[in-house]
Parts: structure tokens; C-alpha cells; sequence
């Protein structure tokens, strides 16, 4: 019998509770290396202050970001039937739903807000990474089409803020039916000369890309987001070519003309306010 370690060290162990350290107090910046304290990547607007690099930002920091206190209010969203096609993967779709739920506090990935900018109102839709990464399904589809009908009735300009790995797979060709749905919620903005704004965060891929999110009549991306169908991997394997450093990103985007403005994030809510004053 070891007497130091079978005696000695749990009498001393008992003296001697171990502080409990704060988790995730640094954060690594994935394109320079530089290590930030979360404080201050936080109040820098979780930006990189070496690089620029922007990191995801929360849809609820980003309404922070975007809003003023007391200058908005949240649209209350239509209900949906969960699961219906009752799919199962490694686990059951509704216990997946409640996982989230339980996470987000939130019922999905979508926020319909009736707000000001300054002195601008306007109805805004902004997209929920955490939630199931801003996968588009039934619920996500009806609320943007909601948001259109409001902005119509109340003549605003629309404006939707994307974050999203694309169609969400668990619902199936209904998910893949959100996309023209979304297609002609933009055509009856269109139709009643309602403007409609895109503000495009990283990522923005798959079916909310190829529908509603590049149909903007003016197109704002955060600096270096990822914006996309396919990802870049699959595309070179496809095609057997090497493809751009800097492909897929906000600023090859602006370049090759798909993009109308790219925006630093602490500049965003500027440039929008600019852009609202002067189609308004």
C-alpha cells in the first residue's frame, strides 16, 4: 500500500478545492492565429482585431448590432407541424427540435422583427446559425413569407440577414419546396414595388443561396463571409480544377458582380441606413 498516495494526497485534496476556470476565455483566430481574450473579441464585435477576420456572430447580438433598445419588437410567428415525415437518422427529428429548442429558446431557426433603423422602419428577418445552422425547412420557409406579406400591408422595405447551411434534410423535398416558395414571397415584394434587401453572413450556402438570398434588389455581404451552392472542395473535385484562394467569398462575389456592397461589420448598420435613405 502506497501510504503518500492512498492516505496522504486525498486528506490534502480535501483541504484544497480547485477554483473552477472560466470556459472558452480565448479564441483562436482561424486565419491569423491570434489568440483573443472573448472580452475583447466581444466588444470588438467578435472581429479580429489583427486580421478583421469576422467571426459568426449570434443572431441575437446581431439584432443588438442592428437595433437600438426599445426601437423594435419581435413578430410573433406562425406555428408549424413538426416532423412530417416523422424522420429518424442517428436520432428522432423531434427530439432534435427539442434539443435545439431547449438550446436557442427559440422555436426555429428564423426572427421576424419590426424595428427601426435610426429614424428608417423597417421589417427585418434574420436567420438563427445555432438553430439546426440556419437550416431552411416549413417553419423557416412561412416565416419569410409572413415577412413579406407584413412589409406589402405596411409598405416597408424587407430586409433578411441569411446565415445557413442551406435546405434542412430532415424534411425532405418539403424543405426543398421552401425555395420557390421563398422565390415567390420576393416575387410579391417585387410585384407592390417593395424594396428588398439581402444582408449576407457567413456561411450563406446550399438552397437558401440558390433561392431567396441572392434575389435581393441590393445585395450587402459581411466581409470574408462564405457564400455558395456546393462547397468549394466539391466543386474542384467535379470540375478537376484548382479554384481561386479566395473563391466563394464576399469579396470574389462583389468582383464578379453578384454582390452590390461588401461591409465590415462595424459598418453595417451604416451602410444599410444609407442604403434604406436613399430608396426611401
Amino acid at each position: 500500500m502506497n501510504w503518500l498516495t492512498n492516505f496522504v494526497k486525498p486528506k490534502l485534496s480535501s483541504l484544497v478545492q480547485r477554483r473552477k476556470m472560466p470556459e472558452k476565455l480565448w479564441s483562436n483566430c482561424v486565419s491569423c492565429g491570434n489568440m483573443i481574450h472573448h472580452k475583447d473579441l466581444n466588444e470588438n464585435l467578435r472581429v479580429c482585431m489583427n486580421c478583421e477576420y469576422h467571426f459568426r456572430m449570434s443572431a441575437e447580438d446581431r439584432i443588438k448590432l442592428l437595433f437600438d433598445e426599445n426601437k423594435y419588437k419581435e413578430i410573433t410567428l406562425d406555428k408549424t407541424t413538426d416532423d412530417p415525415l416523422n424522420f429518424s437518422d442517428k436520432k428522432k427529428y423531434k427530439d432534435r427540435l427539442r434539443e435545439y429548442r431547449n438550446k436557442t429558446k427559440r422555436d426555429d431557426a428564423f426572427i421576424l422583427i419590426d424595428g427601426h433603423i435610426k429614424d428608417k422602419k423597417i421589417i427585418a428577418g434574420l436567420m438563427n446559425f445555432e438553430f439546426m445552422g440556419g437550416s431552411m425547412g416549413r417553419a423557416v420557409g412561412s416565416a419569410i413569407v409572413k415577412g413579406a406579406k407584413i412589409a406589402v400591408e405596411k409598405k416597408l422595405p424587407y430586409v433578411v440577414i441569411t446565415s445557413s447551411g442551406g435546405a434542412r434534410m430532415q424534411e425532405g423535398i418539403i424543405s426543398l419546396m421552401q425555395m420557390p416558395r421563398t422565390i415567390a414571397a420576393v416575387d410579391l415584394l417585387n410585384s407592390n414595388k417593395i424594396p428588398y434587401i439581402v444582408i449576407l453572413t457567413e456561411p450563406t450556402t446550399g438552397g437558401v443561396t440558390a433561392s431567396f438570398a441572392m434575389l435581393g434588389d441590393i445585395t450587402i455581404a459581411e466581409k470574408g463571409a462564405t457564400i455558395g451552392f456546393a462547397g468549394k472542395r466539391v466543386i474542384q473535385d467535379t470540375i478537376r480544377e484548382e479554384l481561386p484562394i479566395d473563391f466563394q467569398k464576399a469579396e470574389y462575389l462583389k468582383e464578379h458582380g453578384m454582390v452590390d456592397i461588401v461591409s465590415n461589420r462595424k459598418d453595417l448598420k451604416e451602410t444599410l441606413y444609407k442604403v434604406l435613405k436613399h430608396i426611401s
